[in-house]
């Protein structure tokens, strides 16, 4: 097997091709493959340069926290039978009011490249695209998650919709019995984590941020962050006499007419950007610049005028006016760790006074209520579609094992050694029957680095543990590209919720060269086939490895023909 299926590496690390107005084609960017898609080592380390606690007394920003008591506060049928000779169920994909149909098996999906559709809306890599949805059809994937991005749709002029490229790629879907899980992506791809090329918002929604910056995040020393528009703005009719929330609804809506045809057949699910990388929460820790590096505890994002205002306001109402003005001044820099700051610290710290319960409580829930107005609407406009709605959530693992739980807390997840913070957000998406998507499904505590206390796996347990109660249903991404068998036994077992339980669907990171390489490609088939037998298939992993190897030799003209089309 090790052939030609490395030539389906050719589906990425290309420039990313421009039509312009003379039809002509141009290069905007280019990818470097090696750089974005690198298995990580078995043991990740990552040295960490801590500053000083004196850090916290050099802020920008004067005044620490408020005191209080002293405490701080498709391929074929034929191909799909090669399979296993037995029926495999999986979990059908449908909305209704108890979320998912209840059988065994995880239907597992794969993420396309960012950069499917160029920036001139048509398809890029087109012959590369096809080749590999063939392959990953005859693996027996279920579909494919796609970002629709706003900045590209949208581009040029509110309500000015080009679909070019997704309607192409969608029927490209359907034509091979693909199911697509299609992302409402209105954030700006580059900036953070695995992100391989750029798109902006768009063109006439910066050039609002030109005249307004307040629109866009604010760190407490100034600094804005373009990903995603501030949800402080929500409600506001500042783009162009529309509120945010009217632009994402008509977005949505107008996605849902174009594309009615597809809903509930090959479109079976709409995913809801509500954030940076189309996640619920604030851009607290931006990669882009070097702005921030793991495991850093991140920065508050709620120092533009119109959080600003809010916070005021609920400070007057809580009685405590002289709160209103600023966030916490103490809670450090972006690559700080816990202990480096006044406001994160074990002992004293000003997240466990009340003022910090006021801020936090009112931070989280302004994040919340964000995520309840999109979400809404979405409902709203995808009822009686056939298409189930969802949510990420992201896996912020680092510094888990702290008291203050400072990294999820700047994303805007109250989550505390006393709190929790994930069932609030469970239940939110539980008012809206939506699905609850969470990330790092595949990493064990222990390949973490140690001094930073991570525990995904823990972190894992206790979102499973608040949508379970919140009875939400629960989908699974991988949150870097891994494709060995260790990752591959761990998403297994985070999969099997329970003993009567499973996840709805799981989506793996991502179509890409290494994907397609042999060995990978191996071991991705056993574990496809896994995950559609589930929990209740009693098999070794070897044996599911042998049917693979049987299952990938007989496939392997229809794989090398996919690997031949990317050459042409």
């Amino acid at each position: 097997m090790a052939m030609s299926l490395n030539q389906i590496g050719a589906i990425s690390g290309t420039p990313i091709p421009t039509e312009s107005a003379g039809g002509e084609t141009t290069t905007t960017a280019v990818v470097s493959a090696s750089a974005v898609w690198r298995s990580p080592p078995a043991n990740i380390r990552v040295s960490v340069q801590k500053q000083s606690t004196e850090a916290d007394r050099l802020s920008p920003s004067p005044p620490m926290s408020p005191v209080r008591g002293g405490i701080r506060a498709d391929l074929s049928v034929a191909c799909q039978a090669l399979m296993t000779e037995e029926e495999v169920v999986v979990k059908e994909h449908r909305t209704g009011a108890g979320g998912v149909k209840e059988t065994k098996g995880v239907p597992v999906y794969v993420m396309m490249p960012l950069d499917s559709v160029t920036m001139g809306n048509g398809v890029n890599r087109r012959k590369a695209m096809n080749a590999s949805m063939q392959a990953l059809k005859s693996a027996g994937v279920e579909g494919v998650m796609m970002d629709v991005w706003w900045g590209l749709v949208e581009r040029e002029a509110p309500g000015e919709y080009n679909w070019g490229g997704y309607a192409e790629l969608l029927e490209m879907a359907k034509k091979h019995g693909l199911k697509v899980q299609a992302v409402m992506s209105f954030h700006q791809c580059g900036g953070n984590v695995g992100d391989s090329c750029t798109i902006p918002l768009p063109k006439w929604v910066l050039e609002e941020l030109n005249k307004d910056p307040d629109l866009a995040y604010t760190d407490q020393w100034g600094r804005r962050n373009n990903e995603y528009l501030s949800l402080g703005c929500d409600t506001i009719p500042c783009l162009k006499g529309r509120t945010p929330i009217q632009c994402y609804s008509d977005y949505m809506r107008a996605f849902r007419d174009k594309f009615s045809h597809l809903l509930g057949d090959t479109i079976v699910e709409i995913q809801v950007g509500m954030g940076p990388a189309g996640e619920l929460r604030y851009p607290s820790y931006p990669e882009k610049d070097g702005k921030w590096r793991f495991p850093g505890i991140g920065a508050f994002q709620c120092y533009d005028k119109y959080m600003l205002s809010s916070l005021k306001a609920a400070a007057e109402n809580y009685g405590k006016p002289e709160w209103g003005s600023t966030g916490p001044t103490d809670a450090g820099e972006y690559n700080n760790w816990p202990e480096d700051t006044n406001f994160f610290k074990r002992e004293d710290g000003g997240w466990n006074s009340e003022y910090g319960e006021f801020f936090l409580s009112w931070y989280s829930q302004m994040l919340l209520d964000h995520g309840d107005r999109i979400l809404s609407s979405a409902t709203s406009i995808f009822e009686n579609q056939g298409v189930k709605i969802s949510v990420k959530v992201a896996g912020i693992h680092w510094h888990y094992g702290t008291r203050s739980h400072a990294p999820e807390l700047t994303a805007g997840y109250y989550n505390t050694r006393y709190r929790d913070g994930y069932l609030p957000i469970a239940r939110m998406l539980a008012r809206h029957s939506a699905v609850f998507n969470f990330t790092c499904i595949e990493m064990r505590d222990h390949e973490q680095p140690q001094d930073a206390q991570c525990a995904p796996e823990k972190l894992v347990q206790q979102v499973t543990l608040a949508t379970r109660e919140a009875q939400v249903a629960l989908a699974g991404e991988n949150a870097l590209p891994r494709y060995d068998d260790y990752a591959h036994e761990q998403i297994l077992n985070a999969a099997s919720l329970s003993d009567n339980d499973e996840m709805c669907a799981f989506t793996y990171l991502r179509m890409n060269p290494e994907l397609f390489q042999a060995d990978n490609w191996r071991r991705f088939v056993a574990f496809v086939k896994k995950m559609k037998e589930g929990k209740d298939v009693h098999k070794c992993w070897e044996q599911v490895e042998r049917e693979a190897e049987h299952f990938v030799h007989v496939t392997e003209p229809l794989v090398q023909e996919a690997a031949v089309a990317l050459t042409h």
